[in-house]
């Protein structure tokens, strides 16, 4: 019996495997921050003479821990005693019979707002992440089936060539720039805002810059011209994007309209 032929999809290609992506980094342990933890938590409920008991204890271990040469780099053992010195002196700035209660410390509200403000801060970095890694795997998905041209970029893919890029190993990846630099020319998706146009002008690579400005400025000389016909723009912009720079503004010169006031003087 003869084997059945194997169909094969014509338009679908081989998935280039991602590069690892980099883990994000926990945040280092602080044994400063750990001591100081400590010393409230022990703190907690104290008057001022309980904290100045805890403080002379602690001036006392200082001094024992500073015979072992061992414990010369130790930074918990500092703070704590720094900490027990600060909350004696707030105690003894305090109404009499006052406790030490953490929730109306101001140096540790203002280190638990911090605290909050970072952590919203990382997360909004691990969502930002997660959003670039789905819209690289859309528009991968995109040029495996050649539809990439048909999309229209939206506010971040600035990021995502640079993704797109980090997982081909560093190679820029040309129809990538190519159809970022058309639709930049063209103000397609979120370049219709001249304010995502300027903000591009910081976040893609001159050679892509260039390219859109060359289109642009061919596109007004030459308005009926094919895309197959402006291929070479690319090409221009990759091997000196700074002539290519260069001969967008003159062409956009050309054909700028004469200023009548100017053509009198």
């Amino acid at each position: 019996m003869n084997a059945r032929p194997t169909m094969t999809t014509p338009w679908r290609t081989a998935r280039r495997p991602l590069a690892p992506r980099v883990a994000a980094p926990r945040e280092p342990v602080d044994p400063a921050r750990i001591g100081r933890r400590v010393v409230r938590r022990r703190a907690k409920g104290m008057d001022a003479g309980a904290v100045a008991a805890a403080l002379e204890d602690a001036r006392f271990d200082a001094r024992q821990a500073s015979r072992y040469e061992d414990l010369a780099d130790d930074v918990r053992g500092p703070a704590e005693l720094a900490e027990w010195e600060r909350l004696a002196q707030l105690l003894a700035d305090a109404a009499p019979g006052t406790v030490y209660d953490p929730d109306t410390d101001g140096v540790v509200q203002a280190e638990l707002a911090a605290d909050a403000a970072a952590d919203a801060a990382r997360q909004a970095e691990l969502r930002e992440a997660d959003r670039i890694e789905a819209r690289a795997d859309e528009l991968q998905a995109l040029r495996e089936l050649g539809t990439l041209e048909q999309a229209e970029p939206r506010e971040g893919d600035e990021a995502v060539r640079d993704e797109l890029t980090r997982r081909a190993g560093g190679y820029v990846q040309a129809d990538v720039d190519a159809w970022l630099a058309r639709a930049l020319a063209a103000h397609l998706g979120h370049y219709a805002d001249p304010a995502a146009r300027e903000a591009a002008a910081g976040l893609l690579p001159q050679p892509v810059l260039a390219h859109a400005a060359l289109l642009s400025a061919l596109a007004r000389l030459v308005p009926a011209a094919a895309p197959g016909e402006l291929a070479f723009a690319a090409r221009l912009a990759a091997a000196d994007p700074e002539a290519t720079a260069d001969l967008a503004a003159l062409l956009t010169r050309a054909t700028e309209p004469a200023d009548p006031a100017g053509s009198r003087a």
